[in-house]
């Protein structure tokens, strides 16, 4: 609909997740009436975001440190990791409080209909941090819907074996939905009472 610089403004946007074409056509118009330094700004934080954050080298949680906050935090309990799928699920979990151990970012979640396997997420190195025999508990987070579900029950048939207690967190979660959406009182529910899997 709108040529030059504009009309790729517009596609740009339109290629972030949850924005479609009239939400992306609001922010486009939203930025050209802006002040150029309100624009400036928001380009040198994503700039600097491209440039400075990366991936905890132990958990896979966004940093801007070889390691980040909560894997570099002593008073951190080794004896439970929670595995979610993405650097966000941390954040959601961390809302509620009730959880004082560390965490393990899979990257993503099973999904063959999009070409994910286990091989494409995190896995590996998970093993690995287990090896060390630190961990009694293995809790899995991730979401509540197909993906999660297969992703769960994959890393249960392969941990279970190594004789550690792995737990699911309990309902209270919608079947469907995604961690960063759930309230911290229903996450915080369904985190104290999490089930064993088996």
């Amino acid at each position: 609909m709108y040529d030059g610089a504009l009309g790729d403004l517009i596609e740009e946007l339109g290629q972030l997740p949850g924005i479609g074409p009239k939400s992306a056509q609001r922010l486009a118009f939203h930025l050209l009436a802006s002040e150029s330094a309100d624009v400036e700004r928001l380009t040198s934080a994503l700039e600097r975001v491209k440039a400075q954050v990366r991936f905890c080298e132990v958990c896979g949680n966004v940093t801007e440190a070889e390691q980040c906050g909560i894997c570099r935090d002593p008073r951190r309990s080794e004896a439970l990791i929670c595995v979610v799928e993405e650097p966000k699920d941390v954040l959601a979990i961390e809302r509620t409080g009730e959880f004082r151990g560390r965490y393990h970012v899979l990257g993503g979640a099973i999904n063959p209909l999009e070409g994910i396997g286990p091989d494409d997420l995190r896995i590996r190195q998970l093993m690995v941090r287990l090896q060390a025999g630190e961990t009694t508990e293995l809790i899995i987070a991730t979401d509540p819907n197909t993906e999660g579900e297969a992703t769960a029950t994959y890393l249960a048939m392969l941990l279970k074996p190594m004789g550690l207690k792995v737990t699911r967190l309990a309902s209270g979660l919608p079947v469907g939905g995604d961690l960063e959406y759930a309230d911290e009182v229903t996450l915080g529910r369904a985190f104290s009472g999490r089930r064993d899997m088996d």
